[in-house]
C-alpha cells in the first residue's frame, strides 16, 4: 500500500517560513522524482517545486523562486519543502507527488498523492 503524508503545514504570517515534510512508503521512494504541488480555494493543482530521483536537480515554479527550497532525504522516504518568506498568496493546501515519467510540472504525470497540507498565509 503506498502512502504519502504530508505534514509541517500551519498559520503563519506573511514574511515566515515553514518547511513541509513528506514521509513515503510503499513504493521505491529513491527510484521517483518527487514534487510539491499546492491548491488554492478555488483553483486548480498548480506545480510548486521537484526534485529528481538521482542527482538531485531541482525545479521551481516562478512563484516559488528564491524563496522555496526542495530537499529529500532517501534513507528516511522524506522529500522537503522549505518556505522562506511566505506570502498570502501562498495559501493552498501542499500535497506531495511521486513520478517516474513524465513532466515535472504536470499534476496528471504523477503517480502517487498524499492527503495534502494546510498552509495559510495571514498579515
Amino acid at each position: 500500500q503506498v502512502h504519502l503524508v504530508e505534514s509541517g503545514g500551519g498559520l503563519v504570517q506573511a514574511g515566515d517560513s515553514l518547511r513541509l515534510s513528506c514521509v513515503a512508503s510503499g513504493f521505491a521512494f529513491s527510484n521517483y522524482t518527487m514534487g510539491w504541488f499546492r491548491r488554492a480555494p478555488g483553483k486548480e493543482r498548480e506545480f510548486v517545486a521537484g526534485i529528481g530521483w538521482s542527482t538531485g536537480m531541482t525545479q521551481y515554479a516562478d512563484s516559488g523562486l528564491g524563496r522555496f527550497i526542495v530537499s529529500r532525504d532517501n534513507a528516511k522516504n522524506t522529500v522537503y519543502l522549505q518556505m522562506n518568506s511566505l506570502k498570502i498568496e501562498d495559501t493552498a493546501v501542499y500535497y506531495c507527488g511521486s513520478l517516474v515519467a513524465g513532466m515535472w510540472t504536470r499534476a496528471s504525470d504523477y503517480s502517487y498523492w498524499g492527503q495534502g497540507t494546510q498552509v495559510t498565509v495571514s498579515s
